[in-house]
C-alpha cells in the first residue's frame, strides 16, 4: 500500500507523533484531534516504513470497540492483514487473556489452559459460599466486596491484621485457593498472574502503543511495564482532561509517572477537528491544566440552555425538538441525549416509545441481570470445567429453573460426584465427550431438555426460551466465526462474555442504527453526535455532590467530556423541579461558568403550558392502567407543590465565604442554603455564623 499518501494527509503535530521513534513517547491528544488516526498511521508507518511485524507490537486499549476500530481501520487501508497477526491488539485485559492462554506457563500458578474467567460478582459468591463451608466470623458483609478489595491489596504480613477482629484476611487467601481449585480467573486476577508470569518471561514485543493512557490504573501499569524490555519502544496516546474513571482505579498522574520512568518525549496534538469554536470556547471553560484547545471549524450556532419544570416536560420537549430537526434533514443518530445517572433514562424512554422516536440506551445488560440466562451460562460453564463447584451448585439447586433440588442434597451431590441421582448433572457431566460437535442452537438445546428444566407451565416460559435460544444462536455463531472446535470456541465465547457482556437485547449502541442515543456522560467518552443535549444541569446531578476537590474535578473533566461530543449543537437543560433526591432546583454552577455571549437562553418555565394538557400527556405516556394513576397521582402533588412553592416567601441569609444564600430547609437545629456559586451547605444553627437578611418573595 502507499502508506506514504496517509501520512500527507496529516497535519503537522500528528505527523511528528507519527514519525517519533524515540524510545518513549508519550502525546498529549486534545479532545477531537484525531488520535486513532495518530494510531492506526504509526502501526502502518512501522510495518511497511520500520519493517516491523504486526506480531510484534503489542496495541491495549480500554474497550473492545476502541480495539475493534483501530483493526477495522488498518484493515480497510492495508487488505492483506490477516486478523491473526493482531492478536497483540487489543484491551489490557484480552491481551493478558491471550499471553495466559497461549504463552506464559499458567501451570505454575496452579491454574491449566482451561481456566475460565469469571465476573467479580461471581468472586462475592464464592466468599459467601467459604464462609458458609468454613463458618469463619466476618462482620459487614454488606460491604464484603470492598472489604476484600481493600484486604487484597495488603502484601505485608504485618498489615493484615483485621481492624475489626474478624477472619477477613483468612477468607482472602482461601478464595485465591478456590479460584485456583475451580480454575477461574476474574479480571484483575488475570493481570496479577500475567504480571508474575511475565517477570520470568522472554516475550519481547518490539513495540507498546497505548490508546487513552490516561485511564490506566496501577495494575495495567505494571503489566506495561513488565511487558516493557530494554530495547521495546513505548509510544502512549491520551488526554489528562478526560480522566474521569478514578472511582475505578485510573490515576490522574500517568502522564507524569511514563515521562519520568521511561524518559520520555513529550509531544501534543492541540487541533480539534470535532466541534465549533463557540462549543470549544465553553469546553475551555472546564480545562483544568491550563492546556490548548485551538479548533478549526467555523463559531457555530450559540449554546441553548432551557430550564424545564421536571424530566417528563423535557421528554415532552425532546420529541418535539427532535422530530423538527429529523424533518430538516438530521439523521436520528447524530444526536444524543446525555444524563448523569443511569436511571434518568427511564422518562426519556418511556416518552419516545409513546410518540414512535427510535432511539437506543447505551447500557451494558449483563447475562447475570436476566435469570434464565443467568443459569444457562452457569450450566454451560460447569458443562465445560467441572471443577467449578459454585456454578455446578447454583444449576442444580436454583429455585426457579432446573431440578431444583434443595441446597444441602445439591452439595452432598457435588462433592460426592453422585451422578446418576440427578439426569441434569448427568448430561453436565457427560458434555464434553457428547456435544464436541455441535453445530446448531437446537442440538444443545434438545440436548439438555430444557423445555423440562424452564418451567413450561409458567407466564415467563415462552420469553426464556426465546432468550435461551437467542444465546445459543449467539454462541454457535461465534464459534463459526472463529473457526474453532465447538468446546474450545465455547469456553473462548464464555471468557470473551465475562469480559465485554453479551448483545442479547440490542441494548449496546451502534452508529449502523439510525435511532437517537440516550447514555450517561461517562458512556459517551470517544463518541461524537452532530447535537447533542446535556440533560439535568442542576447542582446535584450535574454536577453530583461532592465531598472532596479530586471528585469535584472529576465531575469537571465529565462535563467537558459531554460538551466536547457536540460537533454542531448543543443544548444544556436544567430543572425546576429535578425530581431526583439531592438534586437542588435551578441551574447548577456550571451554566454560570460559561461565557455569556456564547449562551441563548431559550427558557421553557412553563408559561402557556396547558397543566389539564400535561396531565393527559403523563396519562397516555404510560401503556398501562396502574402506572397511569401513579403518573396523575405524582403530577397533582407536582403541581400543588409548585404553586406552593410560588406563593412561599424565600428566606436569605450572608456566610463571609459562601456570600448570599437562600433558606432551603431548617429544623430545631440545622439549617441547608443555597449559594448561587457553591450548592446546598449544611450549617448547625448554634455555630453557623450566618447574618439573616430580609424576606423576599420569588
Amino acid at each position: 500500500m502507499d502508506y506514504k499518501k496517509e501520512l500527507e494527509r496529516l497535519n503537522e503535530y500528528q505527523r511528528e507523533a507519527v514519525l517519533n521513534e524515540s524510545e518513549a513517547c508519550i502525546v498529549k491528544a486534545n479532545v477531537g484531534s484525531g488520535k486513532t488516526t495518530v494510531l492506526t498511521s504509526k502501526v502502518i508507518y512501522l510495518h511497511y516504513e520500520k519493517n516491523v511485524s504486526y506480531k510484534d507490537m503489542i496495541v491495549l486499549t480500554f474497550t473492545n470497540k476502541a480495539a475493534n476500530e483501530i483493526k477495522e481501520r488498518l484493515v480497510a487501508l492495508d487488505s492483506s492483514i490477516q486478523l491473526e497477526q493482531l492478536e497483540g491488539f487489543g484491551t489490557f485485559h484480552s491481551v493478558a487473556l491471550n499471553l495466559l492462554k497461549n504463552s506464559l506457563p499458567v501451570d505454575k500458578l496452579g491454574y491449566t489452559k482451561e481456566f475460565m474467567v469469571i465476573e467479580p460478582e461471581e468472586e462475592l459468591d464464592i466468599a459467601l459460599e467459604i464462609i458458609q463451608e468454613e463458618k469463619l466470623t466476618i462482620k459487614y458483609k454488606n460491604r464484603l466486596k470492598k472489604r476484600l478489595e481493600q484486604a487484597s491489596c495488603l502484601e505485608k504480613e504485618g498489615e493484615k491484621v483485621s481492624k475489626y477482629n474478624d477472619d477477613i484476611f483468612k477468607l482472602v487467601d482461601l478464595i485465591k485457593e478456590e479460584k485456583v481449585k475451580q480454575n477461574k480467573m476474574t479480571f484483575e486476577d488475570i493481570l496479577k498472574n500475567v504480571n508474575i508470569l511475565l517477570e520470568h518471561s522472554e516475550a519481547a514485543p518490539k513495540w507498546i502503543i497505548i490508546d487513552e493512557v490516561q485511564d490506566s490504573d496501577k495494575l495495567q501499569l505494571d503489566f506495561i511495564d513488565k511487558l516493557k524490555r530494554p530495547d521495546t519502544k513505548l509510544f502512549a496516546v491520551g488526554d489528562p482532561n478526560q480522566v474521569i474513571y478514578s472511582w475505578r482505579g485510573s490515576t490522574l498522574n500517568v502522564f507524569y509517572t511514563l515521562k519520568h520512568k521511561y524518559m520520555a518525549k513529550e509531544l501534543t496534538l492541540p487541533i480539534n477537528y470535532r466541534s465549533s469554536t463557540s462549543i470549544l470556547e465553553a469546553a475551555r471553560c472546564f480545562l483544568l491544566d491550563g492546556s490548548e484547545l485551538k479548533g478549526i471549524r467555523e463559531t457555530g450556532s450559540n449554546i441553548i440552555v432551557k430550564n424545564h419544570y421536571n424530566p417528563f416536560n423535557e421528554a415532552c420537549y425532546l420529541v418535539d425538538k427532535i422530530k423538527e430537526l429529523h424533518s430538516s434533514g438530521i439523521k436520528y443518530s447524530e444526536m444524543a441525549v446525555f444524563y448523569r445517572l443511569q436511571n434518568q433514562s427511564q422518562v426519556f424512554e418511556d416518552v419516545f416509545l409513546k410518540n414512535q422516536i427510535p432511539y437506543e440506551v447505551s447500557m451494558k445488560k449483563n447475562i447475570r441481570d436476566i435469570p434464565v440466562l443467568n443459569w444457562m451460562i452457569k450450566l454451560l460453564r460447569f458443562s465445560i470445567n467441572p471443577n467449578d463447584f459454585s456454578s455446578g451448585l447454583y444449576v442444580i439447586s436454583n429455585k426457579d429453573y432446573g431440578e431444583r433440588i434443595k441446597e444441602a442434597a445439591a452439595r452432598k451431590l457435588l462433592k460426592e460426584q453422585v451422578i446418576e441421582k440427578s439426569e441434569l448433572y448427568s448430561k453436565m457431566h457427560s458434555f464434553l465427550n457428547a456435544c464436541s460437535y455441535v453445530k446448531e442452537a437446537k442440538e444443545l438445546y434438545n440436548y439438555f431438555q430444557l423445555d423440562k428444566y424452564i418451567r413450561p407451565t409458567s407466564a415467563s416460559y415462552e420469553d426464556d426460551k426465546e432468550a435461551i435460544y437467542a444465546l445459543l444462536d449467539i454462541i454457535t455463531e461465534y464459534v463459526k466465526e472463529k473457526e474453532m472446535q465447538f468446546v474450545d470456541g465455547l469456553r473462548d465465547f464464555v471468557n470473551s462474555s465475562a469480559l465485554y457482556g453479551v448483545n442479547i437485547f440490542k441494548k449496546d449502541i451502534s452508529n449502523d442504527n439510525d435511532t437517537v442515543k440516550l447514555m450517561t456522560l461517562h458512556a459517551s467518552k470517544g463518541l461524537e453526535f452532530s447535537y447533542v443535549f446535556i440533560t439535568g444541569v442542576n447542582y446535584g446531578l450535574i454536577p453530583l455532590q461532592t465531598r472532596a476537590m479530586e471528585e469535584e474535578e472529576e465531575e469537571m473533566r465529565l462535563f467537558f467530556v459531554g460538551l466536547t461530543r457536540a460537533k454542531d449543537c448543543l443544548e444544556l437543560s436544567y430543572y425546576t423541579n429535578p425530581d431526583y433526591h439531592r438534586a437542588v432546583p435551578g441551574e447548577s454552577r456550571y451554566i454560570h461558568m460559561l461565557p455569556q455571549q456564547l449562551i441563548q437562553n431559550d427558557n421553557n418555565k412553563g408559561e402557556g403550558v396547558s397543566l389539564q394538557e400535561l396531565k393527559k400527556q403523563i396519562i397516555e405516556a404510560r401503556n398501562q392502567e396502574q402506572e397511569e394513576e401513579v403518573a396523575v397521582e405524582g403530577l397533582a402533588e407536582n403541581i400543588e407543590n409548585a404553586e406552593s412553592e410560588a406563593a412561599k416567601a424565600i428566606r436569605k441569609v450572608k456566610h463571609k465565604k459562601y456570600g448570599i444564600g437562600k433558606v432551603i430547609s431548617e429544623d430545631d437545629m440545622i439549617l441547608e442554603v443555597e449559594f448561587e456559586n457553591y450548592g446546598v451547605k449544611e450549617f448547625v444553627k448554634a455555630f453557623s455564623e450566618l447574618e439573616f437578611l430580609e424576606f423576599s418573595v420569588l
